[in-house]
């Protein structure tokens, strides 16, 4: 082990015990088949379906998540992962041939797709199955070995997370560390090669600052304020429909539910109606309804409980009307759905992530004005608009920056396996899922193999004669 990592970490610890029998397998999967990689993510897949049970009695008992949510939320979503894997994974290993340019002609080049070594994989509490073994079976599809850390927060599905692997793999393949924070901070101070975090962006930038020392590569997924706009044109039944399941499946403890809505003026209040008919038919009416709703999960603690109170209050103090909502129970971390309007521009709820039930309404007249707004805050992890006018809609995208974005839907971009998700600068660096998740896990080696080469040829000379200098700029328009 270099002395340098000595100083960092105990070498009796059983992190660096784990770590270090991953060296060797990590090297021995360097020329693992697809078949090899395979075989582990079914196995991985059929041990998550296997253990559905005991994951819905597990995410209830953590924060009281409805079924339906633990299969369409957790469940499927690393199923489908792991599908995928499994269809296209040969495809993906394939190098990729690259064509020569005028300078190589005579060579032939491709990418190669090399496992990046050992990694970290640092799950979060919202969606703790979904987004701790999805990333693990991308990790798994690019050759490498990996730990795990599932968040603290969910002790049951944690603990779960925990049986699983542990059932599925050898530690020297996959291992898995529960615990508090510290647990998590001590693995980072091992020099992995990749990490990959889901989290807040404020976490995240400790993440990347420790990476930053064994100068380890990083995905991280992280949040922030995604906005929703319903314009004048939107079908708003749809609107309503979409935007009240997305902002309280999991009582908004989702990274890409919408933190805050614009909706035109002109069509307000009717989208006002629809949304308070939407929660009603869904959840109930009334705290004690809503907090017995089998469809609607608490909050992940007591704690966040009262992080979502003092930004109720503060809303509230500062001249913020609750249109439907805005009870909760500290004791029993519930908090109702809730849609704030007339929300003062400083309010804390406009600033902060929410990751809560809590949906500011804001009202627009021109667009530009909502696309200045949007640029004023940090780039969102998401962003939806609820518009038939495609040019008002290509407007929208054009001027706005986002990890995705979602027409006439919400949530729809995380389920749809062909596409990279992932934030851009305060909500995430890198992209998931699929083939973007296994290039994520993989390091792309640039490999030139010469026969015969314009350039081989005039550097081994020596000089490059005048008029071939001229000819090669002129053919590259480089004088």
């Amino acid at each position: 082990m270099n002395a340098n990592i000595r100083e960092l970490v105990d070498v009796n610890d059983p992190m660096t015990a784990v770590f270090e029998r991953q060296r060797t397998t990590a090297l021995r999967l360097r020329s693992s088949t697809a078949d090899e990689r395979i075989a582990k993510i079914r196995k991985l897949r059929d041990a998550v379906i296997a253990h559905a049970d005991d994951l819905y009695a597990a995410a209830w008992a953590d924060f009281r998540k409805p079924k339906g949510e633990v299969d369409l939320a957790e469940i499927l979503p690393v199923c489908v992962e792991a599908n995928d894997a499994i269809a296209h994974l040969r495809r993906w290993m394939k190098p990729r041939k690259v064509w020569p340019t005028m300078l190589t002609l005579g060579t032939s080049s491709h990418v190669q797709y090399q496992p990046r070594g050992r990694c970290l994989i640092i799950g979060p509490f919202n969606y703790p199955l979904n987004l701790t073994l999805g990333p693990l079976v991308s990790a798994i599809a690019a050759g490498n070995t990996a730990i795990v850390k599932p968040s603290e927060l969910t002790p049951h599905i944690s603990g779960l997370i925990s049986r699983i692997i542990r059932e599925t793999f050898s530690d020297d393949e996959v291992a898995v560390f529960e615990g508090e924070a510290e647990v998590a901070q001590a693995l980072q101070k091992l020099p992995f090669d990749h990490i990959f975090f889901t989290g807040s962006p404020m976490i995240g930038k400790l993440v990347m600052a420790q990476a930053a020392k064994n100068l380890a590569s990083v995905t991280l997924e992280l949040g922030g304020k995604s906005p929703a706009i319903v314009d004048a044109s939107a079908n708003l039944a749809l609107a309503a429909s979409n935007i009240m399941w997305s902002k309280f499946a999991n009582s908004g403890q989702t990274c890409i539910a919408p933190d805050y809505v614009y909706v035109h003026e002109s069509v307000k209040d009717r989208l006002m109606e629809l949304c308070r008919a939407e929660i009603r038919k869904a959840y109930g009416e009334g705290l004690e309804a809503q907090k017995n709703s089998p469809n609607l999960a608490h909050i992940v603690n007591t704690r966040h409980t009262q992080r979502i109170r003092q930004l109720l209050d503060d809303a509230k103090a500062k001249g913020a009307r609750t249109l439907i909502g805005g009870e909760l129970s500290e004791q029993d971390c519930f908090v109702q759905p809730t849609l704030l309007d007339n929300v003062a521009a400083d309010s804390r709820v406009l600033d902060e992530e929410i990751f809560g039930p809590l949906l500011p309404i804001i009202t627009y007249t021109d667009i530009q004005t909502v696309i200045s707004k949007i640029n004023e805050g940090e780039k969102p992890l998401a962003l939806y608009i609820y518009s038939r006018d495609s040019r008002l809609t290509d407007t929208v995208l054009q001027n706005t920056s986002s990890g995705g974005a979602c027409i006439n839907h919400s949530l729809m971009q995380f389920l749809h396996a062909n596409l990279p998700f992932g934030g851009v600068n305060n909500s995430g660096i890198g992209n998931a899922h699929g083939h973007y998740g296994f290039k994520a896990f993989s390091h792309e080696r640039g490999i030139v193999r010469t026969q015969f080469s314009i350039a081989a040829t005039l550097l081994k000379a020596g000089e490059i004669p005048p008029l071939i200098l001229k000819a090669l700029a002129s053919a590259f328009k480089i004088l």
